[in-house]
């Protein structure tokens, strides 16, 4: 009996255990399901990512295009002597502005002087023999009306009156080139405009001819540029503006960008443009002339021309950065339409004019093009939050 007792009580021992196991793993199948039910839960669909459209409008653009020049002063002129002499003394100061007919050296003009008074002695030298001449061709020209001397007589007469007349027209010559040559002594500025360092120094002896300084007019100047072979647009705007005769027709004008990247505050003229094209570089040289009274833009900077090529009446654009590549290797934008779904679309585009791309083909009025945000669409037809409207520009 006691046996009995001890083979059931190790039995119902054994149950419970049993018993416990199959609770526990219950237990663990339970939560195992409910954490799975979770993580599915959690793994579900995702929120629509959000996007900043523009609405497409159509407006009218200018299509602007720079070219890099460099600027030169309207008229850069080296100062040479005209005569051969010592240079005696520098009247102006280096790199000061100076004006027309303004001396800027002078040449040691004694030599001259003295010269100039060798001229004129002649001169009266030649006038006393032309006064003798004429006295004898009087008398001899009365003899002869009276037979009273030969022929001959009297045209040796006549000829010894014309020779002195030609020999005061050849003093007086000798004087005015005498007064010209002490005339350049003084050495002056031809234009208006800045100096440059002096070429010569005082005590040199220089030459006729012997470049001593150089000016350079500053106001206006010149922007040299050149314009690709193939860009026809630009080559067609500079010979338009040639023809436009200053008639502010607006095709003639183009601004300079200086080199800090701000825009020179007057307008420039197109007045050049080559009609053949360089070999060499494979460009057409044209130039702009701009007013510059107060002096800000200075010779041998580097500057850029923006020339107007066109007005584009009712197009479409958008901002440059809602372009984006296609997956068949065109461009695409992506087009929410009323139920908030965003579908790419291919485009066709022209030029970016100001941060925005122009549309040729592809978009229409109305179109709300996404702007922000292309990265979280992550297939065609994706639901997306609109979260308001782009104003458009691009960073």
């Amino acid at each position: 009996m006691n046996q009995l007792t001890r083979t059931e009580v190790k039995a119902g021992g054994a149950a419970r255990r049993v018993g416990g196991v199959s609770a526990a793993l219950v237990l663990t199948l339970g939560l195992a399901a409910c954490g799975g039910s979770g993580e599915s839960q959690k793994g579900g669909s995702a929120p629509p990512p959000p996007v900043s459209v523009t609405e497409v409008e159509t407006e009218d653009v200018t299509i602007r295009e720079d070219y890099a020049g460099r600027v030169r002063g309207s008229r850069e002129v080296a100062v040479r002597a005209r005569v051969e002499g010592v240079l005696e003394e520098r009247l102006y100061d280096e790199g000061k502005v100076v004006q027309k007919d303004e001396a800027l050296f002078r040449i040691d003009p004694e030599p001259f002087e003295v010269a100039l008074q060798a001229a004129r002695a002649q001169l009266q030298s030649a006038k006393a023999d032309l006064n003798q001449a004429r006295r004898e061709w009087n008398r001899v020209s009365s003899l002869y009306e009276k037979n009273a001397v030969s022929e001959r007589e009297r045209d040796n007469a006549q000829s010894a009156f014309e020779l002195a007349q030609a020999q005061v027209a050849v003093a007086e010559a000798e004087v005015e080139r005498a007064e010209l040559e002490l005339g350049y002594t003084d050495v002056e500025a031809p234009v208006t405009g800045v100096t440059s360092l002096e070429s010569q120094s005082e005590g040199n002896l220089v030459e006729r001819g012997t470049e001593l300084t150089h000016i350079t007019q500053m106001d206006p100047v010149h922007v040299r540029f050149a314009l690709p072979e193939n860009d026809a647009a630009a080559r067609r705007r500079a010979r338009e503006a040639l023809r436009s005769d200053d008639k502010g027709d607006h095709r003639s004008t183009a601004s300079l960008i200086l080199p800090d990247g701000s825009v020179y505050d007057q307008k420039g003229t197109i007045d050049f443009t080559a009609s053949t094209i360089d070999p060499e570089t494979g460009t057409v040289t044209a130039r702009a002339v701009f007013p510059n009274e107060q002096q800000r833009i200075v010779p041998g900077q580097f500057v850029r021309i923006r020339v107007k090529l066109q007005t584009l009446q009712d197009v479409v654009t958008v901002p440059a950065k809602a372009v984006s590549d296609g997956q068949n290797g065109g461009l695409q934008v992506f087009v929410v339409d009323d139920e908030n779904k965003a579908h790419p679309r291919s485009v066709e585009t022209g030029q970016v004019v100001d941060g925005r791309r122009i549309i040729t083909q592809g978009l229409e009025t109305g179109d709300r093009v996404v702007v922000e945000g292309m990265a979280g669409i992550r297939q065609p037809g994706m639901t997306v939050k609109v979260g308001g409207q782009s104003d458009g520009e691009s960073n």
